[in-house]
């Protein structure tokens, strides 16, 4: 009786989700990985409010440069309220500098802000790009603000679910 109550309320719960059937819900998945000349970015397209999927088309992937993009996971206001001043430092560097950022610069800022503002946003960042000098280059910026380079990074709720798969296929300088 408890496994067929079970079964009735994952039902349910997948109705009021707005779930196909088959379909899970997993979270959020984000994730960027460094090849041989550039950088592959990917998210999934769909906002949750706890079990309720609020929309299905939603763009997780933001151009923070003509170089550089940034996948963002975690309150989708506080994510992109970052991305926007980022945008806003580095159009004002490329200004001042007359060159284009470089994409540590990027990541330092996002990780600045986000360590800075730890207490108060759920933002778990991931940015990557290419520049001159350093080629294709990822980088992460967990809720929290740690920066990290990784040659390739995943991040948001979902993401437990790609871990294993890119572990095992996952080779340094892919093409």
């Amino acid at each position: 009786l408890a496994s067929m109550t079970n079964m009735f309320a994952q039902e349910q719960m997948a109705q009021v989700a707005g779930l196909k059937p088959g379909e899970v819900t997993t979270g959020t998945t984000i994730m960027a990985v460094e090849f041989a000349d550039g950088v592959i970015i990917g998210a999934d397209s769909r906002t949750t409010t706890g079990a309720y999927i609020a929309n299905r088309v939603t763009d997780k992937l933001t151009k923070v440069t003509d170089q550089i993009y940034c996948c963002r996971s975690g309150s989708a206001a506080d994510t992109q309220a970052i991305a926007d001043i980022v945008k806003y430092h580095l159009d004002f560097y490329r200004m001042e500098m007359g060159e284009e950022p470089q994409v540590q610069t990027a990541a330092n800022v996002f990780r600045e802000l986000c360590y800075d503002n730890r207490d108060k946003l759920s933002a778990g960042i991931i940015v990557a790009g290419w520049d001159k000098r350093g080629g294709g280059q990822v980088y992460s910026v967990p809720i929290g603000g740690m920066l990290q380079r990784q040659p390739f990074a995943i991040g948001g709720v979902g993401s437990t679910y790609l871990y294993g798969y890119v572990d095992a296929q996952f080779k340094p300088s892919m093409k």
